[in-house]
């Protein structure tokens, strides 16, 4: 068995163990692997896997997408001007976090014809240096993306602050969610997913514990 499936198996167990409420989705965070480094998910159906870089994903999935059954996740940050390649290729995006985005992203849906699924990403430690809407201004900015922009956002995400109390976190973003009365929840990566899932996570975006470190 490949290793990288031994090391999906044990997270698939750890997940389980834990007997969420909801399932829980794990998305495969393949950016910077090849495809023939991926494959062996591929192979056995997986069908959910994340990239931070549009034009990465572009070159990646573009050709292999139409033989597969499997939904594309943008982790990483958005610019507006890749708006079009991204609703091109990607099913969700998790980065959701600026109106300018929001107007550019509804304006590419209608002429392509495509309908994503959206995370808001919030700021849950107010950091300087981190993307994501302020907690004071979520509700305002889910109500402008949902109402006036028609964008289907069916959930939250957050990268909580580096060496802190990630659960304290979680558990805040998950309330935040309940109060716009959102049904999914993007929280959790390699080192923090159990923590994610026990406080109430439906997608986990795990890389390194998948698919070795990177170079």
């Amino acid at each position: 068995m490949s290793i990288i499936i031994e090391r999906f198996d044990k997270i698939k167990f750890n997940i389980n163990r834990l007997k969420p409420l909801k399932p829980v989705n794990i998305i495969a965070v393949s950016k910077t692997f090849s495809l023939s480094h991926i494959q062996p998910l591929i192979d056995v159906g997986h069908n959910h896997f994340g990239e931070n870089k549009v034009q990465e994903a572009m070159s990646k999935w573009n050709v292999i997408k139409n033989n597969f059954k499997f939904n594309l996740h943008m982790i990483g940050k958005l610019q507006s001007n890749k708006a079009k390649d991204a609703i091109k290729i990607f099913d969700y995006i998790h980065s959701l976090d600026n109106q300018k985005l929001a107007d550019v992203l509804a304006k590419r849906e209608i002429d392509l014809n495509k309908n994503l699924k959206y995370f808001i990403q919030v700021n849950i430690g107010n950091e300087l240096q981190k993307s994501g809407i302020p907690v004071g201004e979520l509700d305002a900015f889910y109500n402008y993306c949902t109402l006036e922009k028609n964008l289907n956002v069916i959930g939250l995400m957050v990268i909580p602050p580096n060496n802190k109390n990630s659960k304290k976190y979680f558990q805040s973003l998950n309330e935040l969610n309940t109060s716009l009365a959102l049904s999914e929840l993007s929280m959790g990566m390699s080192s923090d997913y159990m923590d994610a899932v026990s406080s109430g996570a439906t997608y986990v975006r795990i890389g390194s514990s998948i698919f070795g470190s990177r170079d």
